[in-house]
């Protein structure tokens, strides 16, 4: 994903009030839970939608993009985190966050901190307008497949995700040997 095309970011909120980087590592944590909302394919707009209308507070990162069909250009927003949106919503009325079949699932972020701080940075970063992608955090020895390039397909173990000679060690566990390919982090998919 680029972020630098036409980055628009977006905070919704019932008061539409800018999301502050400075001050939310020091604000204690709300009394209502900020949730991580799993939503279904492509109904992300739809579900802030919902959150808007409720007046809950929530947040979701778009990004500029745009496709090319012949000579025409199709510009758009779409979301930042496929299939997420962030929302802080009252604990007696999270059933209603359900009420449209747009959500899959809901899961309480603990350290609330931490996520309006990282979501500051990540307003920061849209309204910036650098270029960016989105990448996986990768660790040493999670399994990823490769999703690009004459590898795809193939399944291994990150060796060294900080070593850019590190990459991707693909085994031969009879032999009690591995191939150590490097393979970019955008290039990869982590799996369960």
């Amino acid at each position: 994903m680029e972020g630098g095309a036409a980055p628009a970011g977006t905070r919704e909120s019932a008061t539409d009030e800018p999301l502050d980087q400075k001050a939310a590592p020091a604000v204690p944590a709300p009394a209502d839970p900020w949730l991580v909302c799993h939503c279904k394919p492509r109904c992300e707009k739809k579900f802030a939608e919902l959150m808007r209308a409720q007046r809950f507070e929530h947040y979701l990162p778009l990004i500029g993009s745009e496709r090319r069909y012949g000579t025409r250009i199709k510009r758009f927003s779409k979301p930042l985190f496929p299939g997420y949106v962030f929302a802080q919503v009252p604990r007696e009325r999270k059933a209603l966050i359900y009420q449209q079949d747009l959500l899959a699932r809901a899961i309480e972020v603990e350290d609330t901190v931490r996520l309006l701080a990282q979501l500051a940075d990540i307003k920061a970063l849209i309204a910036s307008g650098l270029d960016f992608r989105l990448t996986p955090q990768l660790a040493k020895g999670h399994r990823v497949r490769i999703i690009s390039g004459p590898l795809k397909g193939v399944e291994g173990q990150v060796e060294d995700p900080h070593n850019p000679r590190g990459g991707v060690l693909l085994s031969v566990d009879v032999l009690q040997q591995g191939l150590l390919v490097p393979i970019p982090a955008v290039d990869l998919k982590v799996l369960p």
